[in-house]
């Protein structure tokens, strides 16, 4: 009789299921894991602090397209992984949290990181939360949540593994290893559903696509570029989608933000259809910044629940976005379809403004580096195949108007949660997905505080990331929007030091860049690409320069200080006055 305890059950299951990364912070609870025979094949990433961890499997995800897994001890180690399930959860990345506890034996004793309910804690941010209680059972449920993680709409699971549980032994024979995992086919749009879709797009003048993860996750960027190209119409793409369309493509319209534009300049679209993407922040939710007046929506949704969220729908259509994607291509195909060049003229012209706007910037030959020049010379510097990682407020929006994203999975950035600090975790998880390519991690000052040690893990992996500070010696998003509410001199805990971040990541064993003149960035950026070994380039850029991001979040709340006395309106920055519903 062979007997094998819990953690030889845990690494088989993930390695017959595909799993072969995971990022973890070591805790006595997991030893059971980490010593285990099949232990051997997974590559364990360890990194500082398990919030990064959380991140870099939310990133794994992100840039592979396929599950990613993180596993962080009991008590503390399931608190600090709460920020990066919470950031998973809202964005619908799919993502498997393993996490050691107390002895179920020890239950309500005040053992060592125990005395709290961790499940309870994860269920209102996961897909699934569930407690292993026998040993037997750790193969078919985390199979189970492998699943559950990646069909239906994607999002992030927990599974708790008790010590007793995971270190007990079982007759091998007792035990089931699921052979399957996930359905062969997934769900596909009705006949009805797709002929109404292309009437739609046959009798629009002004049609656009936009892509979000649901595209991405379901595989369907060949069969996206396939309808566009066929109906001639241009496509835009939330942050999770971007790439999938070429950035050289004629129709490729850029960022979610290219709807915005197009309504400014007169030219609004008369059809979207979101596909994947949801109606929220990243899409104007029940503004018409975007999603202009009298448009007509078409939304294709894994989940059900999700059309007409915050917008009435002209068709809704429950199915996997590739799914859709194919069955309205193959008809397509049999259409002859109206000529749209000047449509697609003005897309790419909208597309192309925000840059146009900062391109005095790119000339200036004195210091403060203007940040939309940061932006730019990093992308230049980076090449076409680059994986690029954006995070902090004001920085990742001057990076989204300089990027030119390859393919899917190579444009990292914020979400719903606006969760800063994620950007070394995501580059982690890039370079170690993509070793064969350049991640470059351009990162605000604010943010870069809050993973720092994750130097660390890149020097220790081997992992010659090359990050960016946008050093402005501020919260950039959060100052200017103090003084755009409030008026000037009125900043409050938003102000930062000069810090040489670079010498800081220097003892950690990087490659240092500190940069204040203009001329000096580009060569500073090559010398960091080609160092082969992680590097910090810290930047010193102009602290007045707002971005356009803030001015359309908060400027239009401006000013509530009029002659000296306070005015009526209340204003929440971020969000909708008191005064408008």
């Amino acid at each position: 009789m062979t007997r094998i305890d819990g953690g030889e059950l845990l690494t088989r299951t993930l390695v017959r299921h595909g799993v072969r990364e995971v990022f973890t912070l070591h805790g006595g609870h997991l030893d059971a894991a980490y010593q285990a025979p099949s232990g051997s094949e997974l590559r364990w990433i360890d990194t500082r602090h398990e919030q990064a961890a959380g991140h870099a499997a939310d990133g794994w995800a992100r840039t592979t397209g396929r599950v990613g897994v993180a596993m962080v001890t009991a008590g503390p180690g399931v608190t600090d992984v709460v920020t990066a399930v919470a950031n998973a959860y809202l964005d619908c990345i799919p993502t498997l949290f393993l996490a050691g506890a107390a002895p179920l034996r020890d239950a309500e004793t005040l053992p060592l990181q125990g005395g709290f309910d961790q499940v309870a804690l994860m269920c209102p941010i996961t897909k699934w939360a569930h407690r292993i209680t026998h040993t037997e059972r750790i193969p078919d449920l985390v199979a189970q949540g492998l699943r559950t993680a990646t069909t239906g709409r994607p999002g992030p699971v927990f599974l708790e593994l008790p010590i007793d549980v995971l270190f007990a032994r079982v007759d091998e024979k007792r035990v089931n290893f699921p052979a399957f995992l996930r359905p062969q086919s997934a769900p596909a749009p009705t006949s009805d559903a797709v002929a109404q879709l292309l009437e739609l797009l046959a009798t629009a003048e002004r049609p656009v696509l936009l892509a979000g993860g649901g595209a991405w996750f379901s595989g369907g960027a060949a069969e996206l570029l396939a309808v566009a190209e066929r109906t001639g119409t241009p496509v835009v793409t939330n942050g999770k989608a971007h790439g999938l369309v070429p950035p050289d493509h004629p129709l490729c319209g850029g960022s979610v933000s290219t709807l915005a534009i197009l309504q400014q300049v007169g030219t609004p679209p008369d059809l979207v259809v979101l596909l994947g993407a949801r109606i929220g922040l990243f899409t104007g939710g029940r503004d018409t910044t975007m999603l202009p007046r009298g448009v007509r929506i078409v939304q294709v949704d894994i989940s059900g629940e999700e059309i007409g969220r915050n917008r009435d729908v002209h068709l809704g259509i429950v199915a996997d976005c590739r799914e859709a994607l194919r069955a309205v291509a193959a008809l397509a195909a049999a259409q002859q379809w109206p000529a749209r060049a000047a449509w697609q003229a003005a897309v790419h012209a909208a597309r192309g403004l925000p840059a146009q706007l900062f391109a005095s910037a790119l000339t200036a030959d004195a210091p403060p580096i203007h940040p939309f020049r940061l932006a730019y010379e990093v992308i230049e510097a980076a090449g076409a195949d680059a994986v690029i990682v954006a995070d902090g407020g004001e920085t990742a929006a001057w990076v989204d108007m300089a990027a030119r994203v390859p393919r899917g999975g190579h444009w990292l950035s914020h979400g719903y949660l606006g969760c800063l600090g994620t950007g070394m975790p995501f580059a982690i998880a890039a370079k170690v997905a993509h070793p064969d390519q350049p991640v470059v991690c351009v990162t605000g000052d604010g943010s870069v505080g809050l993973n720092f040690t994750e130097f660390d893990t890149m020097a220790r992996h081997g992992l010659p990331i090359v990050t960016v500070v946008n050093n402005d010696r501020q919260w950039g998003m959060s100052a200017h929007g103090q003084e755009l509410i409030y008026g000037a001199g009125r900043r409050v805990v938003t102000d930062l030091a000069p810090t040489r971040y670079d010498l800081a990541a220097a003892g950690f064993g990087c490659h240092a860049e500190h940069v204040e003149r203009p001329d000096d960035l580009a060569p500073a950026l090559r010398r960091a690409l080609a160092a082969g070994r992680p590097a910090c380039v810290n930047v010193m850029t102009d602290p007045a320069v707002v971005s356009p991001m803030t001015i359309a979040m908060l400027g239009a709340a401006a000013p509530t200080l009029e002659q000296g006395c306070e005015s009526e309106r209340v204003v929440l920055p971020y969000y909708k006055p008191l005064d408008e519903q």
